[in-house]
């Protein structure tokens, strides 16, 4: 059985169960002596290396944001209507370069 592998528009064929992987310099010398350290061949490291990852984000749900959809305010295009963000931050406190006035509100 054979996967098809796209690689900057390129196709090749690869081995079902095959890995390919380019890396640095400095990952290349770590993994040199990670593979002599423990005597392994390299697709054991690959192996091993891709378990403990399994194992790490086992039971993970996908990556979300905290707080998205947790508030509703009830408006709908709140995040895309300028009227809700209208004087929005001008009482912030930032201090102004000299020379520059701050706009005055109408009455």
């Amino acid at each position: 059985m054979y996967d098809i592998c796209l690689t900057r528009n390129k196709m090749f064929r690869m081995k079902a169960g095959s890995v390919q992987a380019r890396v640095d310099e400095e990952t290349q010398v770590a993994l040199e002596k990670l593979l002599r350290r423990n005597g392994w061949s390299m697709s054991r490291a690959v192996r091993e290396g891709l378990q403990l990852l399994v194992n790490q984000q086992a039971g993970a749900g996908p990556r979300r944001m905290i707080g998205i959809g947790i508030f509703d305010s009830g408006t709908s295009d709140l995040a895309s209507n300028k009227k809700y963000v209208k004087g929005f931050g001008a009482n912030s406190g930032i201090q102004r370069k000299s020379g520059t006035k701050r706009k005055s509100k109408a009455a």
